[in-house]
């Protein structure tokens, strides 16, 4: 299986992370095996940082497997906050509170 940023990958990331339901998080790792790309959880953010679209789709709903924010993405924690997103800091969802599965 390929490792690349295909356009088939990347509308399948951005399709489960338009499933992401409102107050609710999940992992890039989360999402990669949601679409049968286990191994490929850092592909996920690179398709999210560079064709997320944020404005079309939820991609401020997907932390790191600890529950970290995206550094640097200043509106991601007021975006979640909003959603009544639990934190653990300043940095850090608290994911066991929040952590979508998927379907």
């Amino acid at each position: 299986m390929a490792t690349k940023l295909d356009k088939q990958f990347t509308q399948d990331v951005l399709n489960t992370v338009d499933l992401i339901p409102y107050g609710r998080v999940t992992t890039y790792g989360q999402i990669a095996r949601m679409i049968c790309r286990p191994r490929n959880a850092r592909l996920v953010g690179k398709a999210l940082g560079k064709f997320g679209g944020c404005g079309k789709h939820p991609c401020h709903r997907v932390v790191t497997a600890n529950g970290r924010l995206v550094p640097g993405w200043i509106d991601q924690r007021p975006m979640l906050e909003a959603e009544g997103v639990p934190f653990k800091d300043a940095t850090h969802v608290d994911i066991q509170k929040c952590f979508w599965r998927g379907i």
